[in-house]
């Protein structure tokens, strides 16, 4: 069974947007692709408009489009869960509002950014978004890209609010993660793939995850193993899966690394769009390789001799 559980199960992508070929939201595709992922994929949850879903470049009127396209394809399957991060409080609130109305399930909020409020502010915000709706709250501490943290302090004042269920947590702090999760009942996702496993040792929920647009199956193998009890086993699939994590997420944008193999496996993403730049052939060739050695690991022993897939 599993360590803990979370509103999220423990699996949820970090889903794409998917254009077409002329940089417009391709609603098809963006239902193709939620199927592929729950029902192929065995994600339990689907984040939309985050990071990864190139939020900053898409219109208001395409994020609440893309939560009821997706709801529509696999809400009574999977979780959906609508960005309304933004540096504007009202905004986020309109946000929250419209996908709440659009019938997600769940609501991602990261901490304001360019402005650098000061913790109080950031606080206020993130309540200020969570009262305006009735769905549950995950926070999203990504500092590198906001430029402001949540502190330890901040987090366990957050986690009294009704809700406020969770975090998902890009920042590389995992004695803070270590400290809240002691201290509160917050469900902690690993936001950067590289962290799925050490973050569900020390109690994490699961993961939100960038790479598992494209091997949901093998991020959900490392967590599979570790709450069978096989820890040997899901070390050595964390570390099989290393190589195509580091390509896909370091380098350029995991949005591009993403969208170039859901391109050339034949799966629903298109070009990103401004300021980034599609992947090159190049890129796209290495990262294949590295996707494709991945999904090739030899079979290894488990404890009672009997073969399984690292």
């Amino acid at each position: 069974m599993p360590i803990s559980a979370g509103p999220l199960g423990r699996i949820a992508a970090a889903m794409v947007t998917p254009f077409d070929a002329a940089g417009e939201l391709d609603i098809e595709g963006a239902r193709r692709l939620a199927v592929h992922l729950v029902d192929e994929g065995g994600c339990e949850a689907l984040v939309l408009s985050g990071t990864t879903g190139e939020a900053p470049t898409t219109s208001d009127a395409e994020k609440t489009a893309l939560v009821r396209a997706v709801v529509a394809e696999v809400g009574d399957r999977a979780s959906v869960v609508a960005g309304v991060g933004s540096s504007d409080t009202r905004h986020s609130v309109a946000l929250a509002r419209d996908a709440e109305a659009a019938g997600a399930h769940g609501l991602l909020v990261v901490t304001p950014y360019y402005s650098r409020p000061t913790q109080e502010a950031v606080a206020h915000h993130l309540r200020t978004v969570a009262d305006a709706t009735r769905l549950p709250v995950l926070l999203y501490d990504i500092p590198g890209r906001t430029g402001t943290a949540l502190t330890t302090g901040t987090l366990l004042r957050l986690a009294e609010h009704p809700r406020i269920e969770g975090v998902k947590d890009c920042a590389y702090d995992l004695l803070k993660s270590s400290r809240v999760m002691a201290g509160t009942g917050l469900a902690y996702y690993a936001g950067c793939d590289e962290f799925a496993l050490p973050l569900r040792a020390i109690g994490g929920a699961g993961c939100i995850s960038t790479v598992a647009n494209v091997a949901a199956p093998l991020v959900r193998g490392v967590l599979d193993a570790y709450d069978a009890g096989e820890h040997a086993l899901a070390a050595r699939r964390h570390l099989a899966l290393a190589p195509l994590t580091e390509a896909v997420m370091t380098g350029q944008p995991g949005t591009v690394a993403a969208k170039a193999l859901l391109n050339a496996r034949g799966l629903p993403a298109g070009p990103v769009r401004g300021p980034l730049l599609d992947a090159d052939a190049a890129l796209t060739a290495r990262l294949l390789e590295l996707l494709e050695q991945a999904e090739a690991e030899p079979v290894a022993a488990t404890r009672d001799g009997a073969g399984t897939r690292v």
